[in-house]
């Protein structure tokens, strides 16, 4: 066996993309067409959970219908994809991928993001290089990452010295620490996207107010 490097699983939306903005405005949008009340970012990270019609049940009162659940969906993205082109990398992000691997470490990108759209996107933000692989989601939205992180790092653990043992998932969400406990990794979550401090220091992993502090903590986990 080769020489097991530390690797870093990048979270995409909110954590390398910084579009909080883009997402709450992809959401009022959606909920303006469906006759909910806009939502503040605050309030958006108080109730934000997965599987996402939960999110939509504390909304709602109720959890959506499958078909009410398929429009909302379909409402978002279309809003989202109309508002993703002016969002940019967050700040710094690109130093650190290179520093992390001059100095022998690895990373890969997995995202919840659909795995068709997002090859392209990543390309444009002309950082795909920086990645050992990168995965979106394939199936229907809204679950869980935990079962795309297994095969993530799989595939991974096939192609060569990345092991979960020495890894460290860099993610917005409560669901990436729930991905990296499942398959046995490391987590830091990032108090930039989707959930507030509060939320995200209930799971018991680093939390962090920057990317810089991510790579930072990931550095001593592993």
């Amino acid at each position: 066996m080769g020489k097991q490097y530390a690797h870093l699983v990048w979270d995409w939306n909110g954590t390398v993309l910084d579009d909080i903005q883009a997402v709450i405005g992809a959401t009022n949008a959606a909920f303006a067409e469906i006759g909910l009340e806009p939502i503040s970012l605050d309030r958006y990270r108080e109730l934000y959970r997965v599987p996402i019609p939960r999110f939509y049940e504390r909304l709602m009162g109720r959890l959506p219908s499958d078909a009410e659940w398929a429009a909302m969906d379909e409402t978002f993205h279309r809003h989202y994809t109309e508002r993703r082109p002016g969002c940019g990398l967050t700040a710094g992000v690109e130093e650190l991928l290179s520093e992390w691997s001059l100095a022998g470490g690895s990373h890969s990108l997995l995202s919840m993001y659909g795995h068709r759209e997002l090859l392209p996107v990543v390309r444009a933000y002309g950082i795909e290089r920086h990645f050992l692989r990168i995965d979106g989601r394939t199936g229907p939205s809204g679950g869980s990452k935990a079962v795309h992180m297994e095969r993530h790092l799989t595939s991974l653990a096939a192609a060569g010295s990345i092991s979960a043992d020495r890894t460290v998932v860099i993610g917005d969400a409560v669901d990436d620490a729930v991905a990296a406990a499942h398959v046995g990794a490391r987590a830091v979550l990032y108090t930039g996207g989707s959930h507030s401090r509060t939320a995200l220091e209930a799971v018991g992993v680093p939390v962090v107010d920057s990317l810089a502090e991510a790579v930072a903590v990931a550095r001593d986990l592993t």
